[in-house]
């Protein structure tokens, strides 16, 4: 079958790598060395995917803007102390290697910073599988468009044939509004239900689900 897709654009953490729980404890433990009563899990996971300090903004709504540096500062001192433990989902360097094979073009959009990013990109070994990226603190952060529009206008693809792929309603959004086609894959940061409510094209609950609908469907 054709192609449908010639771009695909995917979310970091909790899409690519298993990183969602690092990210929720680092929130956790930077408010408590703050003095800040730390949000339960879900509330957490819920921010994952935004720049860090609207995500630590909208997880912690008590604490006054004025500390919302200091708060990123804790949580990037938790979160890069384990970092390089983290591990990217089984299948994913199969799965981005098979796409690019069938001439798939790929790009990352992430709620990271570039430094994290590129940090992420050198440990996992995955920064030549993709065309280009996009982070957080270089564009507006989703659920706007604006990452997957100049990945768009960079490799020159247009809304119709490319797909966003993310674990949050963020990253379903950020394609919506962009016009592009979206997948979810429950394994990551939000819950199924929440996903679906964004109305994706198709959800997967594993990578091996998620590689066998982009052969049918991508």
């Amino acid at each position: 079958m054709p192609a449908q897709f010639d771009l695909i654009v995917f979310d970091w953490d909790g899409t690519l790598l298993d990183s969602a729980a690092a990210i929720v404890h680092a929130i956790q433990h930077a408010c408590e060395d703050l003095g800040v009563a730390p949000p339960d899990d879900a509330t957490a996971r819920s921010v994952i995917g935004l720049g860090l300090i609207d995500a630590l903004a909208r997880a912690v709504p008590e604490l006054p803007a004025s500390r919302h540096q200091e708060l990123a500062g804790r949580y990037r001192y938790h979160y890069l102390a384990r970092d390089h433990e983290l591990t990217l989902f089984d299948g994913v360097p199969e799965l981005l290697d098979e796409l690019r094979g069938r001439g798939h073009t790929l790009a990352v959009a992430t709620g990271k910073s570039r430094v994290g990013l590129n940090r992420a990109l050198g440990h996992t070994g995955l920064g030549p599988m993709f065309a280009s990226t996009r982070c957080a603190d270089e564009s507006v952060s989703k659920p706007a468009p604006d990452m997957v529009l100049e990945l768009m206008d960079e490799l020159a693809h247009v809304p119709e044939r490319t797909l966003v792929i993310g674990d949050t309603t963020h990253d379903l959004l950020m394609a919506r509004h962009a016009g592009c086609e979206a997948v979810a894959v429950s394994y990551g940061a939000h819950p199924l239900h929440e996903l679906l409510d964004a109305a994706p094209r198709a959800h997967a609950a594993t990578v091996a689900e998620l590689t066998e609908w982009l052969r049918c469907h991508a």
